[in-house]
């Protein structure tokens, strides 16, 4: 019996009831863009996740060009220092906004951004920083708050991943303005397509948000600012309404197969386990292993699908390269992206598919 690397199948049958019903809610309606379903479902997201004010948006690439945007950071001569060990997207975003993209290498346990090399890579130019809640563990975001005020500069963060996450038990809006989203189909919390949003506990920017997704306008044909057409469609939110309530049921659920992995995995030989925190929405798991691409042909045989995040830092990237990033720039990040590995994770995961995966994997290194 195979084993996929995600299964969208039984969180759509667990919660079919519910989306029928939005969607008959919707075409009875028939207002599919800046709708009652979106006003309903960013309400209730903010609601979810503790935030004030959640705007929609058509991607979580875009949630983070319009944070960028709202904060006034759209110039090449102003920089937004990152990790390269992210998402393309991530980095896409920066460049959408205008602003030019500087990177600081990741912590060895956490492969997230490490706060003091971020530190030693700020400069006059730098205008915003962008940590990103790699895999659903957050960032240090005391810590990078910190340096953001020191800095004078914006602090923007990538929770594309990290749905229903807090840091430290606090929500993540309480660290900063603008916190970005995605709901991309295999997120903690996806669509059928591409969405996201953007959070923050200021009605203010919460209302410059909404008129830099649709144009510069407020329910008129009148462009008041130079602005995007980035919408969340009211027919992913009727998916999104109806995952929603699952959310904290479905990330309990990726908890315990992590909790599971940890147990059968901490003392394989070969195998190297990433640091989490408590507080992680366990998007993915991810191990660190030597000869990567040898353990997944061994896995694909015995039909279980894994995934690379990430295979390439970004400053490796064509679209990201800088003479002041060259290879070898950022040894913690390349070393991670040739060693990361990322197991079977979903909600309904069955947990004896989850110990067949560490069993075959703990047989491979034991030849």
């Amino acid at each position: 019996m195979t084993i996929p690397a995600v299964n969208l199948k039984p969180a759509l049958q667990a919660t079919e009831p519910a989306w029928r019903a939005r969607l008959d809610e919707l075409f009875a309606r028939m207002q599919f863009i800046l709708g009652e379903q979106l006003a309903c479902f960013e309400a209730e997201f903010a609601a979810a996740i503790q935030a004030r004010c959640a705007v929609g948006v058509g991607s979580g690439t875009s949630a983070i060009e319009i944070a960028l945007r709202h904060a006034g950071i759209t110039s090449h001569r102003q920089e937004v220092l990152t990790t390269p060990l992210t998402a393309p997207f991530t980095g896409v975003g920066i460049l959408a906004a205008g602003a030019s993209i500087r990177f600081a290498d990741i912590d060895p346990d956490t492969l997230l951004l490490a706060p003091d090399k971020a530190a030693g890579r700020i400069t006059r130019r730098t205008a915003a920083l962008l940590p990103v809640h790699l895999y659903g563990q957050p960032c240090r975001l005391d810590a990078f708050a910190a340096l953001a005020k020191d800095a004078s500069a914006v602090l923007v963060q990538d929770a594309c991943q990290a749905h229903g996450a807090l840091y430290r038990g606090v929500p993540l809006t309480r660290y900063s303005r603008y916190v970005a989203y995605s709901f991309y189909p295999t997120k903690n919390l996806g669509c059928l397509g591409d969405g996201g949003a953007i959070a923050t506990d200021s009605p203010r920017i919460a209302a410059g948000l909404r008129l830099l997704r649709d144009g510069g306008r407020k329910n008129d044909q009148l462009s008041r600012i130079r602005a995007v057409n980035s919408r969340l469609d009211d027919l992913q939110c009727c998916y999104l309404r109806a995952f929603l309530p699952k959310l904290a049921e479905w990330n309990a659920w990726r908890a315990r197969i992590a909790a599971l992995y940890d147990d059968a995995l901490h003392d394989c030989p070969g195998v190297h386990l990433v640091r989490r925190w408590p507080c992680s929405a366990h998007h993915l798991y991810v191990i660190r292993v030597q000869r990567r691409e040898k353990l997944r042909r061994h896995l694909a045989a015995k039909g279980i699908g894994v995934g690379v995040h990430y295979p390439v830092p970004l400053h490796l990237h064509p679209a990201f390269a800088s003479p002041k990033s060259p290879r070898g720039e950022f040894p913690e990040a390349e070393r991670a992206a040739r060693e990361v590995l990322s197991l079977p994770l979903w909600p309904y995961l069955p947990e004896a598919d989850a110990a067949r995966v560490a069993d075959e994997i703990r047989s491979y290194f034991r030849r």
